[in-house]
């Protein structure tokens, strides 16, 4: 009976004592590990065991975390973690005060860099190799994962060309399995097909032609052949490039096959793979599929119109406009800049361009924002998915800046529906010829509030006046101003009030321009102000407000709630929502106070 090798390993000291023979047997173990664990945690699952064996030879071959190492993206980094001294505490990934997600700095020694938006690996890793040099450390290796998706990004582009320039010791491996959240685009995933396939001859080389040393295409999954080339490249001085080919989701039959659904797939059988399905019947939308529903239908009568996504077809739900109207949806790949100004491109030609990009992923993409777009004044709508806390991807991935980085640009009308009836109506008002300047509308990650949207909301479309905003419940004493969904805590909060008639809600879903009539109005009426939002209260929502008031010479009373200036952590959006006090209970608690 084989022994349990992973229960041994606490870190790469441990692991570098086993046989190149036994490697295979810890390879099944550590992806048997990491099904068990996600199987029942949910996370990211295709990613990791794609790059079981990779992760193994590296550990085995460098000396980590001398050497170092980063994971782009880091989807693929759960092995990593098991194998570097986590894992013991790898059931808590993802959870409030567990491990993170993503590779972390202030986690772990062995996370060389902080990585969860895509392509900074190769930067980075030069960064610090130049560094090593100028401090006189010449054997220290720099070894940078990058994966085929990423490595079409413009800034990992940039990395190489800088790179090849240098003689910095450093690696760069490319795993390339044609997919990166949704499968790889583009001229470039054409080319590694060719080199994969052996159609490319080697003298055309583009990586070569950089000046690195290139070599490959290597099996990413068989250990001996990596462990062989990685021991070859490691005494290698200068850039090298190694091309390995891997299956995202290796060992799961399910996950091999389904490489979407399997990316980060929920709670699942981690034997038979099949996922637990939630039942859907009589939930609300979710607010990515009322825009992708939307933006549908409002195309096949508007031939305007176009869609454009860098790399989040599915998670953004504009597959549904890709697949009937493929000539009018883009995926144009991880290059949110290209995206942006790809968009501004159009619009010069009166076309009506959706261009939908998570918002934590629009801050990629700010100079084009202004100077391509805003600076033009082009109607380009941006739909800023994933805005507000996103749960458990954590601090690389809240859209909690949005408002704040968009409130200072001229030109920008800024736009948070309460719920999937004005987002709805929002997308149906900017495509109806009355828009004039560039708009961001912002919606949240998860579901609606109307569980029966579709049947009886779907497509009765009603056009929203601009700057417009609205009182949801009048009051005496105090005046609760919300932006966006985080109005339904406000909502909910105040149904649980004995006597909630001293407080008055109002629904700003214009932030920018704010309803100035009505904002008079109730900066007159009322002693005492609380705004809210799901967005930083450094220069958002709550500080326009605070604005205006000064700008007026109002010395009213004004509460600011909000995300606080400092980065959340990783958790349930319910916990994250706690820590900042803008869920139900905090606001309940506050609202009682107020009441007496």
């Amino acid at each position: 009976m084989k022994s349990n090798l992973l229960s041994n390993i606490y870190n790469p000291a441990d692991l570098r004592l086993l046989s190149e023979e036994q490697l295979p047997q810890l390879a099944k173990e550590l992806r048997d590990f990491i099904i068990a664990v996600v199987s029942v945690k949910e996370g990211h699952l295709g990613a990791s065991l794609g790059v079981i064996e990779l992760t193994i030879a590296l550990h085995y071959v460098f000396n980590t975390p001398e050497d170092l190492l980063v994971w782009d993206v880091g989807h693929q980094a759960y092995g990593h973690k098991i194998l570097t001294e986590r894992r013991e505490n790898f059931h808590t990934n993802r959870q409030f005060r567990g491990v993170s997600g993503f590779p972390k700095r202030a986690e772990s020694v062995y996370d060389a860099f902080g990585v969860g938006h895509s392509s900074t690996s190769i930067s980075a890793v030069l960064g610090m190799a130049i560094a090593s040099k100028l401090k006189g450390d010449f054997d220290k290796q720099h070894i940078a994962v990058i994966g085929d998706a990423s490595i079409a990004s413009g800034m990992a582009f940039e990395g190489l060309n800088h790179a090849g320039v240098t003689d910095a010791n450093i690696l760069v491996i490319l795993n390339d399995n044609a997919i990166g959240i949704d499968p790889s685009v583009g001229a470039l995933k054409n080319y590694l097909t060719a080199v994969k396939n052996g159609k490319n001859p080697r003298q055309n080389n583009m990586i070569k032609s950089l000046n690195f040393d290139y070599s490959g295409p290597v099996d990413g999954h068989d250990l001996p052949a990596l462990i062989k080339e990685l021991n070859r490249l490691k005494k290698i001085k200068g850039p090298k490039f190694l091309h390995i080919v891997t299956t995202k989701g290796k060992g799961l039959q399910q996950a091999e096959e389904n490489q979407v659904k399997y990316h980060a797939p929920g709670k699942f059988d981690a034997l038979t793979g099949e996922i637990h399905l939630k039942s859907e019947e009589n939930l609300p939308p979710k607010y990515q599929d009322v825009f992708g529903l939307t933006i549908l239908d409002l195309a096949k009568k508007n031939k305007k119109i176009i869609g454009i996504t860098p790399a989040m077809p599915s998670g953004s739900s504009l597959k549904f406009m890709m697949d009937e109207i493929p000539e009018r949806a883009f995926d144009v790949g991880i290059a949110e800049q290209h995206a942006v100004t790809l968009a501004a491109g159009m619009a010069t030609q009166g076309m009506i361009v959706y261009c939908n990009i998570y918002s934590t992923f629009l801050q990629r993409a700010y100079d084009q924002v202004i100077h391509d777009v805003a600076l033009q004044d082009l109607p380009v709508i941006f739909c800023l998915d994933r805005a507000g806390l996103v749960g458990e991807d954590g601090a690389t991935h809240h859209g909690v800046f949005d408002i704040a980085y968009l409130r200072a640009i001229p030109n920008m009308i800024i736009y948070a529906p309460i719920n999937e009836i004005a987002l709805q109506n929002i997308l149906y008002t900017v495509q109806s010829g009355s828009l004039d300047h560039p708009i961001a509308i912002r919606y949240p990650r998860g579901r609606g509030v109307v569980p029966n949207w579709v049947s009886e909301n779907f497509g009765n479309y009603q056009k929203i006046t601009t700057g417009k905003a609205n009182c949801l419940k009048n009051g005496t004493k105090t005046a609760v101003l919300s932006t966006g969904t985080i109005g339904n805590n406000v909502i909910a909060a105040l149904n649980e009030l004995d006597h909630p008639e001293t407080i008055a809600h109002y629904d700003f879903p214009f932030i920018k321009p704010l309803d100035n009539n009505l904002l008079d109005k109730i900066l007159s009426s009322f002693n005492h102000i609380i705004t809210i939002e799901d967005g930083a209260k450094m220069g958002g929502f709550g500080s326009a407000i605070l604005d205006y008031a000064a700008m007026n010479n109002l010395t009213i009373k004004i509460e600011i709630l909000g995300i606080p200036d400092t980065f959340i952590e990783h958790g349930t959006i319910i916990e994250q929502q706690h820590f900042c006090e803008i869920d139900v209970k905090s606001l309940a608690n506050l609202f009682s106070n107020i009441e007496k």
